[in-house]
C-alpha cells in the first residue's frame, strides 16, 4: 500500500465480481486517461436529494465519508463534468440508494473541483465508486453497469438486513416526493424498487399511477399486467383500476356545462347531476363530486336502484381509504344514512 494513502485498508480484494483495479498511491486523473470519459454535453452537479444523497468537498470528505461511515456504508461517486458515463451511472446510483431504503448513503464528488482524494485514492478511471465501511474503502467499481448490478453491489455493501423495511422507506419516499409535486423522483423510486422487488404491488400501483396522470394508460395498463396472479386483487392495483374505469367512463358523458345548465333549470335532474359528478371525479374535484352524489342520495336514496351511493362507494374505491375526500365524504354518508 502506497504511503499516500491516508486512509489505510484496501477495497476489492475479496475477489468478489466488483473488485476493482484501482490502485492507491496515484494522481489525480487527467481527462485524456479517463477510460469511458466522454467531453460533450457536461452537465452540472445534481443538486443532493434527501438524508441519503448529498455532494461533497475536500474539507468535508472526512466528516461526509470517513466518519459517516463508521455509522453505516457510504458509496462515493467520482464523477467529473466532462464524463459522458458518470451522466448515465449517477442517476441510476441515486434510484438504487434511494430504493434500498437506508442500507447506504450516497456521498458524490466531482473530481475537476476536489482532486486531491481521486488522486490519494489513484483512481485512474471514472465514473468511480468506493464504498467505505468503518472509515475505510472495502470495495468499488468503476464505468457505468447495469442497474442489476448496482442493486446487487449495494446489497454486498450495506447486507440483506430485512427488506420489508427498506422497501417501505423507499415507498414512503416516493409518497413524500410526490406529495412535493416531484412526479420524476416518485417514478424513479418506484422504479429502483421494482429493479429489486418486482412484485411489489404498491410500487405498481404508484409508477402505474404516474403514468396514468401523464395520459400514458396504455403504458398504466402494461405496467398493471405485470403484477403477480395472487396478488391482482390487492387494494393499491384495485384502486388504479377502479380510477382508470371511472375516467374512461367520464370521457363518454360530454361538456360538463351543459349539465350545469340542466342542473340550473331543474336541480332535481338527478341524471345531469350524477353525470356531473363523474366528470368532476375525473377532473380530480373529488369534494365536488361526493358532494353531488350524497345530494341525489338526500333528495332520493332510492334513484336509479341507490346508483348515487353505489357510485360514491366505487369513489372511495379509487381514491383510497385513507384520502381526505374519502374520509370527508364518508361521514357525511354515514350522517345521511344513519342520523
Amino acid at each position: 500500500m502506497s504511503d499516500n494513502n491516508p486512509f489505510g485498508g484496501s477495497f476489492g480484494s475479496n475477489g468478489g465480481q466488483y473488485a476493482t483495479t484501482v490502485q492507491y498511491g496515484g494522481t489525480a486523473p487527467a481527462p485524456a486517461k479517463v477510460a469511458l470519459g466522454d467531453a460533450a454535453g457536461a452537465p452540472s452537479a445534481p443538486p443532493a436529494t434527501g438524508d441519503v444523497i448529498k455532494d461533497t468537498t475536500t474539507a468535508a470528505f472526512a466528516a461526509d465519508v470517513i466518519q459517516e461511515s463508521r455509522r453505516q456504508p457510504v458509496l462515493v461517486d467520482f464523477w467529473a463534468p466532462w464524463c459522458g458515463p458518470c451522466k448515465q451511472l449517477t442517476p441510476q446510483l441515486e434510484k438504487a440508494v434511494k430504493a434500498a431504503g437506508g442500507k447506504v448513503k450516497l456521498v458524490k464528488m466531482n473530481i475537476d473541483d476536489h482532486p486531491s482524494i481521486a488522486g490519494q485514492l489513484g483512481i485512474q478511471s471514472i465514473p468511480a465508486v468506493i464504498a467505505f465501511k468503518d472509515g475505510q474503502p472495502v470495495d468499488g467499481f468503476m464505468g457505468a453497469i447495469p442497474e442489476s448490478q448496482i442493486a446487487e453491489f449495494i446489497t454486498k455493501v450495506g447486507g440483506k438486513g430485512n427488506g420489508a423495511p427498506a422497501v417501505a422507506e423507499a415507498l414512503a419516499a416516493a409518497a413524500e416526493a410526490r406529495d412535493a409535486g416531484d412526479m420524476q423522483t416518485a417514478a424513479d423510486i418506484f422504479d429502483a424498487i421494482l429493479a429489486q422487488a418486482p412484485e411489489t404491488v404498491e410500487a405498481i400501483a404508484g409508477l402505474g399511477d404516474l403514468l396514468f396522470e401523464a395520459g400514458d394508460t396504455e403504458g398504466a395498463e402494461a405496467l398493471l399486467a405485470t403484477a403477480p396472479e395472487a396478488k391482482k386483487d390487492a387494494p393499491a392495483l384495485a384502486a388504479l383500476r377502479a380510477k382508470m374505469a371511472l375516467a374512461a367512463q367520464a370521457a363518454t358523458l360530454g361538456n360538463p356545462a351543459e349539465f350545469e345548465r340542466r342542473l340550473a333549470e331543474n336541480p332535481k335532474d338527478h341524471q345531469a347531476r350524477f353525470d356531473l359528478a363523474m366528470i368532476q371525479n375525473a377532473r380530480g374535484e373529488r369534494t365536488a363530486a361526493a358532494d353531488n352524489l350524497l345530494a341525489i342520495i338526500k333528495a332520493d336514496r332510492a334513484w336509479n336502484e341507490d346508483g348515487a351511493r353505489t357510485q360514491l362507494l366505487q369513489f372511495f374505491e379509487a381514491w383510497g381509504m385513507t384520502d381526505e375526500a374519502t374520509l370527508a365524504a364518508r361521514r357525511k354518508l354515514s350522517a345521511l344514512l344513519f342520523s
